[in-house]
């Protein structure tokens, strides 16, 4: 019996052991994970979720939006994620959907067509428009509002004159001077023109950028942007003499309530700390950012995926948020101060799916404000969405920048995929980060010939791009929830590397810059920008670890090279 019972214990101890074993062999290195998620991330259900969001002209607490997170939802509840409300303490997969009360009404189109008063062919038609009437517009009676066009050449000279009952045509933005025509000077509506050069407006001619006028209850206003070809078409008609249009327009202007998702997979170690993946739903567009709300949903159900078949366990937390722009990602950094001193990175997926031979452009990471949104030269270049120049007291000195670039180009190669960088400009959900000291990056295309117009439809958008753009954030993302002291130190051999590699690019543009005037003082002043942003940079990598003097010895090594070499380039620039 005593020798049963032992073979029993001997037996249950060796099954043990063995399942555990074999758990333990299901968790991938980081190269078969990479193959992994290369085999898994298909971008089915990204160009699936971007069907289906960029039928809608989305903002926020209008059906397009609500229809768009609840599709998140259910395909969330579908991977295995539990309602928080709903969840136990075992659940690490968990969602909510966050709902706050709207300050102003919500907002959506419904039909709207612009006519000449002649029964010709409408200028104008919602239809094949979609983006022609601006956000917060009101609807007009049933037959709509027939009225003289006032051509308005130089909008300086608008208020001295009599609009009354007119519709102002000015090639201008409509908010610019919606308050001046309508409120105080009494038209009927507005009808306006500006499409930047980079929309290539004359290759382009039905293309409209979405706008948006002031909303007004009171004044109950509307405004129609135009085309480049109607915008031809009505001008020289007004130039031929009266000219009167007939605009019909019905919109709906609703109480609401504001969404936001928020799906979590909780670490195993450091469940506090987390990485945080934002995707913001309205705009009306496919790329812009119909394809970011895609990606991030494939990711969520992916690594739900990896995680109940035990191929990865993360550390840390991955967040993955959906909800309005740069507001939702504001809101979730400055809400809850303990949640926010553990942010470790955020990332924002805005525009990730471009067919670039169709768009223009190419795919870029824009990177934390470095010298090169000082000092932008050789091979960084701002985007033509533009960004202003910065100082170096704004400088945000983190290995995350050249991390991802390394993660990201590492997919371009195997799926021969162009990757560029840009300087620092802002303008999507990585600014909320930044703006709270968190590092933070933008995966995004541009220029986009489409950029915020109503040709920025399904067709536009590649499959191919929205893998490569998962596949390469997933493996940003399961690096980073893992990282660890051997993670540290290999991330800081890979950033004195990219110093390196920086500095002596520097030593070639400086001796550039001397040979065309510019003085050797502010070439100086550049090296030594560069010197200190990755001497810090490095030392960021303590955030890998818990203890940071076990970093201590490998940080100062790696600082002591990059500053030699900045003194080795100064001095060669002074020969």
């Amino acid at each position: 019996m005593i020798k049963k019972i032992l073979f029993l214990f001997v037996f249950s101890f060796a099954f043990v052991s063995q399942i555990q074993a074999q758990g333990l062999k299901k968790q991938a290195t980081k190269e078969s994970l990479d193959q992994i998620i290369a085999e898994n991330f298909t971008g089915d259900l990204a160009y699936e979720t971007t069907a289906f969001v960029e039928q809608y002209w989305r903002v926020v607490g209008n059906t397009g939006f609500n229809k768009s997170i609840n599709f998140v939802a259910k395909h969330l509840e579908a991977a295995g994620y539990v309602l928080e409300e709903k969840a136990s303490a075992n659940n690490r997969l968990t969602y909510r959907i966050e709902k706050r009360a709207l300050k102003n009404p919500t907002w959506e189109i419904v039909d709207a067509s612009v006519s000449f008063n002649n029964n010709e062919k409408p200028l104008l038609m919602q239809a094949t428009n979609r983006n022609m009437v601006a956000l917060n517009s009101y609807s007009t009676p049933k037959e709509g509002v027939t009225a003289e066009v006032v051509y308005v050449k130089d909008v300086q000279k608008l208020k001295s004159m009599d609009v009354k009952g007119k519709i102002v045509f000015a090639e201008t933005s409509p908010a610019r001077i919606f308050n001046t025509a309508v409120v105080e000077g009494g038209a009927v509506g507005v009808i306006t023109y500006d499409n930047p050069s980079y929309l290539q407006p004359e290759k382009n001619t039905t293309s409209i950028q979405f706008r948006s006028i002031p909303f007004n209850a009171k004044a109950k206003g509307w405004a129609v942007a135009l085309s480049y070809e109607a915008k031809e078409i009505l001008k020289a008609k007004v130039l031929e003499g009266t000219t009167t249009l007939n605009v019909q327009i019905e919109t709906k202007i609703y109480e609401s309530e504001e969404l936001t998702i928020v799906a979590d997979i909780r670490g195993s170690k450091l469940p506090k700390e987390r990485l945080v993946f934002s995707a913001h739903v309205q705009e009306p567009g496919a790329n812009d950012n119909a394809t970011g709300v895609g990606v991030a949903l494939e990711m969520a159900t992916l690594s739900a995926k990896l995680l109940k078949e035990k191929t990865w366990d993360p550390a840390r937390t991955l967040t993955i948020l959906w909800g309005d722009e740069i507001v939702s990602t504001g809101r979730y950094v400055q809400e809850d101060e303990v949640r926010a001193k553990h942010i470790k990175w955020g990332i924002s997926l805005d525009m990730v799916g471009e067919n670039t031979a169709i768009t223009g452009g190419s795919f870029l990471i824009e990177k934390m404000p470095d010298p090169s949104a000082i000092w932008t030269r050789g091979n960084d270049k701002h985007s033509e969405w533009g960004g202003r120049v910065m100082s170096l007291d704004q400088m945000k000195p983190h290995y995350l920048n050249d991390f991802v670039i390394r993660e990201f180009e590492a997919q371009g190669k195997r799926a021969n995929w162009e990757v560029n960088t840009n300087p620092y400009e802002g303008g999507s959900d990585h600014m909320p980060f930044l703006q709270n000291d968190i590092p933070s990056v933008l995966f995004w295309h541009f220029t986009d010939q489409f950029y915020h117009t109503d040709n920025d439809r399904l067709d536009k958008v590649s499959k191919e791009t929205l893998k490569n753009v998962g596949i390469a954030s997933l493996n940003s993302a399961h690096v980073l929830l893992n990282s660890d002291e051997k993670t540290a130190n290999s991330m800081i051999s890979a950033i004195e590397e990219a110093a390196i590699s920086r500095l002596n690019e520097e030593l070639k543009q400086g001796k550039i810059a001397i040979k065309k005037g510019d003085k050797l003082a502010e070439q100086i002043e550049i090296i030594e920008a560069w010197q200190d942003w990755y001497v810090r940079a490095i030392a960021t990598t303590v955030d890998m670890v818990s203890k940071e003097e076990n970093l201590k010895e490998s940080i100062g090594k790696s600082q002591m090279v990059v500053k030699k070499t900045a003194e080795t380039i100064i001095e060669d620039l002074k020969k």
